[in-house]
């Protein structure tokens, strides 16, 4: 009793020290270190879309009924590569409700009962329910099926039940969304005027002649560019370089690949198992229980066998072959049974002589170098040096071998003269076929003969050892670096090592440069270091397992979204600088000459060139030959034929214009029919503009790295 009585009498600050000890236990070291949600320090906030927070539970239901919807129509779970797919489209889904619903209240767009019942089962029906409920025998939609599908739903299986109210609490958005677009498609209006000009734009043809002073004739040292001068350049030209958020880093791969050791290793199991494998009573059991690709014997041509066993033909009947070693696997392949097949193969080189163009003369040329060819090669001419010297097509680099191939794979005429054959050898005549005339060597002449093949292939893996040794390399790089001096200096030190850089990661990325499935490497670099404070200019990373190796990474730079930093692109800004100095100093020397373009070019020195284009059109902005110049093609169709602009800076170089003649357009013989190609052509881009203009007037704040 006293017992109780002292625990009756204490109760009061025992309950408290309870609570309190609950409390820390909860809070843990998030406490003690500052990092305790009850201190807001773990939002639970995704992003910000038109000033409404995105709360994880909500985006996090969004991205199950993605990922529902994936399996459902790939019928297998998402690999993390598609799960970055889904992540985007719940993203993009909630911003369109979001932000579009904000536009559908303004404007009052509602959607009505009945609406939604006419999209279900009246005379508007939704495309996904008309093609589920078409009759495949006759093509027609069923109504009756919907209505009786309906009665019924609440005896489907919960899976069913919960995929069509899915569906159903989209109607009403999509069908919002699309009043809301054709509001504004179908303002898109093309005037008679614009329909004439845009018609005579597209028509209006001229012959030209240009003076061309290519900006790479002076050399980059000869201009000098200032941070001032690239300054200026980028707040003039602030519209054409807005950028997303976005982080640059330096890393270091360390690869995890299989070293000798593991390779005898993996050689002494294969041929112990070549011992067993020749006295293995069924081989397809043997396959199964001992391959790391299982597969059932086949049947094979030598047009179909790997390389190595083709070079042992004839093969003999219960022979093991191998083991090979090709692309990190050792194969062995056991001949069960032979018979003949269905279809023939052989194995031939050739060398096409293709006729250069389409007359009777051009045929005959080419059947006249064959011959020559075939000649040489009677006189003792290596085949395979005709083929790379003489050859025009792919087969060239192999000097015209051609492989094994069945019969009914290549042209008739090909195949009459291989599988005609009898005998290996070269053929006495070219054969002509639609690509033009074959020269053809039978390296292997036809046979039916096919082989019953088991195969067993063990891959060449890594032992926990050798990934052991990775990881402690990895590690020992990462004890020396602590900040990107010491990183820099950790890689340099060791010439194994090699440091790649990343430039402008996005949030969303899945891979940074060729490392796949990079997302935890793209987290971090936005997210937090493991000290748990926000990753910073100079952090390193910890040790990343990606596929088969280990990277540490250090953050290098990292931009918010809107106009780029002059640091992150002042080699593209410069390079533009560097072009408008060069045009200044060129447009001087040309402005101070006269005479024809010829006479100016003589004058101008090294680097002027003179050249014509024909059927330049005046809406394309092109010069053929030159590539795009819309200023240069804007001042000839401005200049009466024999006139000649001044200098003037276009995008390959400086340039003098002159039009030799100019073919007007044809008056308009149908405005009404460009005028609905342009109307069109406007209201097919109407959807994503749409899209894009709401997108960037919602001032999004994307923080799913923090989760994903």
């Amino acid at each position: 009793m006293a017992l109780i009585n002292t625990i009756r009498e204490k109760s009061g600050w025992a309950v408290g020290a309870i609570i309190i000890g609950l409390l820390l236990f909860m809070l843990g070291g998030d406490f003690l270190y500052g990092r305790s949600s009850i201190f807001g320090k773990n939002d639970l906030t995704v992003g910000e879309i038109a000033g409404e927070k995105v709360e994880y539970e909500a985006f996090n239901a969004t991205l199950e009924q993605a990922k529902q919807g994936f399996i459902a129509q790939q019928q297998r779970q998402p690999d993390e590569q598609a799960m970055g797919y889904l992540r985007d489209q719940a993203w993009n889904q909630t911003i369109y409700r979001i932000a579009f619903q904000k536009e559908f209240d303004k404007l009052g767009l509602k959607v009505s009962d009945e609406e939604l019942t006419d999209m279900v089962q009246g005379n508007n029906v939704h495309p996904s329910i008309r093609q589920a409920f078409t009759d495949p025998a006759t093509g027609q939609f069923d109504r009756t099926k919907v209505i009786e599908y309906l009665r019924n739903l609440d005896k489907l299986p919960p899976q069913a039940q919960e995929a069509f109210r899915n569906f159903e609490a989209n109607l009403g958005p999509e069908r919002m969304a699309s009043k809301y677009n054709n509001l504004l498609k179908l303002s898109t209006y093309v005037t008679s005027a614009e329909a004439k000009r845009f018609d005579q734009a597209q028509n209006t043809r001229a012959n030209l002649r240009y003076l061309l002073v290519p900006y790479f004739s002076l050399s980059d040292s000869s201009v000098q560019v200032t941070d001032s001068q690239l300054q200026a350049y980028l707040d003039k030209n602030k519209g054409r370089y807005k950028v997303e958020d976005g982080r640059s880093i330096e890393y270091v791969s360390i690869p995890v690949t299989a070293s000798a050791e593991d390779s005898a290793t993996v050689r002494k199991t294969v041929d112990e198992l070549a011992t067993q494998f020749a006295t293995a009573p069924v081989d397809s059991a043997f396959v199964k229980l001992n391959s790391d690709n299982p597969a059932s014997p086949a049947y094979l041509s030598p047009a179909d066998m790997p390389e190595k066993l083709r070079e042992q033909l004839p093969l003999q009947v219960g022979k093991v072959y191998g083991p090979y070693a090709e692309n990190g696997t050792y194969s062995l392949y056991k001949v069960s049974g032979q018979k003949a097949g269905a279809q023939a193969a052989a194995r031939a080189s050739h060398i096409l002589i293709k006729p250069e163009g389409t007359t009777p003369e051009a045929d005959a040329a080419a059947k006249a170098k064959a011959t020559e060819v075939l000649n040489k090669i009677k006189a003792g001419a290596d085949f395979a040096a005709m083929a790379r010297q003489y050859g025009t097509d792919g087969t060239t680099a192999t000097g015209g071998d051609l492989g094994w191939f069945q019969q009914g794979r290549m042209v008739p005429e090909f195949e009459n003269a291989i599988f005609g054959a009898t005998s290996a050898g070269l053929l006495p005549a070219p054969v002509k076929t639609s690509f033009g005339y074959h020269i053809i060597k039978i390296t292997a002449p036809k046979t039916s003969q096919t082989y019953q093949v088991a195969t067993v292939q063990k891959s060449i893996q890594p032992t926990d050892a050798t990934r052991d040794a990775a990881y402690q390399k990895a590690q020992a790089l990462k004890g020396e670096a602590t900040s990107l001096e010491t990183f820099r200096a950790a890689v340099a030190k060791d010439k194994s090592l090699q440091k790649v850089e990343a430039k402008g990661l996005g949030r969303g990325d899945q891979a940074v440069n060729n490392l796949q499935g990079a997302r935890q490497l793209v987290r971090w670099a936005y997210g937090v270091n493991p000290e748990g404070e926000p990753t910073e200019v100079g952090d390193v990373s910890e040790v990343f397992e990606i596929g088969d190796q280990y990277v540490i990474a250090v953050l290098t730079g990292e931009r918010s979204k809107g106009t780029a930093d002059l640091a992150s692109i002042k080699p593209e800004i410069t390079a533009a600088v560097r072009n408008e100095l060069k045009a200044e100093q060129i447009m001087k020397k040309l402005n101070g000459t006269r005479g024809t373009l010829e006479q100016i070019a003589q004058a101008y020195g090294n680097g002027a060139q003179v050249k014509t284009a024909e059927g330049v059109v005046l809406g394309q902005g092109l010069i053929p030959g030159l590539g795009s110049e819309p200023v240069a093609v804007g001042k000839a169709f401005g200049l009466k034929p024999g006139q000649k602009s001044a200098a003037f800076a276009g995008e390959q170089g400086v340039l003098i214009v002159e039009p030799v003649s100019v073919q007007p357009a044809p008056a308009t013989a149908d405005v009404k029919t460009v005028r609905q190609q342009l109307t069109a052509q406007r209201a097919a881009r109407a959807d994503g503009l749409i899209y894009e203009a709401i997108k960037q007037h919602a001032n999004i704040k994307d923080n799913r790295t923090k989760f994903f």
